[in-house]
C-alpha cells in the first residue's frame, strides 16, 4: 500500500533548527520510504503510543498512520525528541 504524506505544521519549525543538510536527509528518507513502508517501522511505547519513529543518523522522525496518509508528528534531535515538554 502506498501512503500519502502529511506534515504538522510544527515540523516546518523543527526541519528550520536543523542543518540544512540534515533536513535533506530527512526530507528523502521521508519522500522515498515512508509511503512504501510506513508501518515496518517500530512503534513506541508509553505516553508515545500509538505512533512510530524512523532513524536519520541521530535525528528521529515520529509519526502516526491513519488509514491512508503518513502524519509526520515531530522531527528532532534523539536526545530532545522524546522531552517532557513535547
Amino acid at each position: 500500500m502506498k501512503y500519502k504524506i502529511a506534515f504538522k505544521k510544527s515540523v516546518s519549525k523543527d526541519l528550520k533548527n536543523i542543518g540544512k543538510e540534515q533536513s535533506k536527509r530527512i526530507l528523502n528518507k521521508i519522500e522515498k520510504e515512508l509511503p512504501l513502508a510506513a508501518n515496518k517501522y517500530p512503534e513506541l511505547k508509553g505516553r508515545f503510543k500509538g505512533l512510530r519513529k524512523v532513524r536519520v543518523g541521530d535525528y528521529r522522525i515520529v509519526y502516526t498512520v491513519i488509514k491512508d496518509i503518513v502524519l509526520i508528528v515531530r522531527v528532532g534531535h534523539r536526545k530532545e525528541i522524546y522531552g517532557k515538554n513535547r
